[in-house]
Parts: C-alpha cells; sequence; structure tokens
C-alpha cells in the first residue's frame, strides 16, 4: 500500500503541476473549497498519523506547525518526502509490529493506544478518500485527470514500468 500511495500520488502530483495558474487555489465543489486546501490537508494528517507510528511525539502539535503551501511543485516535493519516509517505515516493520499498540494524541480524549496496522489503514484509506476528491476536482480544470484506480498487477506492468523503474518501486519485474 506505501508503494501504491507513492505511486498514486506522483501520477497525480504530476498532473497538478501542469495547471495554469490560478486552478490550484480556484474554488471548487468537495469537502475542502480547493485543490490547494485538500492537498494541504491530506499531507498534514499524513504527517499526523506517521507521527503516530513513528512515536515521535509531536501529537497534535503537527497541525500548530504545519504551514500550508499553494504551490503544486512545493506541494509534490513535500509530498513525495513523507511518502519515502512512509514506504520506508513500511519496509521496515515486522508482522508484530502491526499489532503493536502506540499512543495517539486525540486531545481532549486523551492518549489512545491504536494499533500500528490500524493507523495505517486508516491512512491509506484517508488518503485514498482525498485523492478520490482530488482526482473529481480535476475533472473542472484544464488538466485530464490522471488514471489512478490500478495497483501493480504484472497484467498492467508493460503500462507503467518506466513509472515503476522512475520511482524505484520493489521488485516488479514481473511476466510481461
Amino acid at each position: 500500500m506505501a508503494e501504491n500511495n507513492l505511486w498514486s500520488n506522483d501520477r497525480l502530483y504530476r498532473a497538478l503541476q501542469a495547471l495554469r495558474p490560478g486552478e490550484l487555489e480556484a474554488p471548487r465543489t468537495s469537502f475542502f473549497p480547493s485543490l490547494k486546501e485538500t492537498l494541504n490537508h491530506i499531507l498534514s494528517v499524513d504527517l499526523y498519523y506517521l507521527d503516530m507510528v513513528e512515536q515521535g511525539g509531536a501529537g497534535l502539535k503537527i497541525f500548530d506547525t504545519y504551514i500550508d503551501s499553494g504551490d503544486a511543485k512545493e506541494l509534490a516535493e513535500r509530498q513525495a518526502v513523507f511518502d519515502r519516509r512512509l514506504l520506508d517505515f513500511c519496509n521496515n516493520l515486522s508482522p508484530s509490529d502491526l499489532d503493536r499498540r502506540v499512543p495517539t494524541d486525540r486531545g481532549e480524549q486523551g492518549m489512545i493506544p491504536e494499533r500500528i496496522g490500524d493507523l495505517l489503514a486508516h491512512l491509506f484509506i484517508h488518503e485514498i478518500h482525498h485523492r478520490g476528491q482530488v482526482h473529481a476536482m480535476l475533472s473542472g480544470t484544464s488538466v485530464q485527470p490522471p488514471q489512478l484506480d490500478e495497483y501493480f498487477l504484472d497484467y498492467d506492468l508493460k503500462l507503467r514500468r518506466q513509472e515503476v523503474a522512475r520511482l524505484r518501486l520493489g521488485d516488479r519485474g514481473g511476466a510481461n
């Protein structure tokens, strides 16, 4: 899932960087009122959840220190750094780590212990949910939304072999 997350974000941000001036911050119909606000929300929540599973200790203070960006290239770079960090974290997990509970800062509700596997599942679902909104919002721009709904099947590898190599994703030799 971490590899798919990196690949999907890379594809999405390549499209976003082709937007015309003003399209990133233009009002849109979705949960957040612009592409810019949605993308900043995704990244800030990503950082919050990764801090929890890494037991970094920042907790909700992540949101106090997060600085929004209105530049697609900068957001792409920041998301790519996050995605690599998440991929490294996931690649270094043992099966027993997924069941390990870590404290999660829930503000007034306190520190709630959660399983790392559950937190990662939530992080990936959150990304997919809001990436879908960004994808839909792109339909109302000058840029065609990229294909995001495939995973790395051997059948499809011929369509993305260069992307997989450029992103240095796992052993994807495939049958094709």
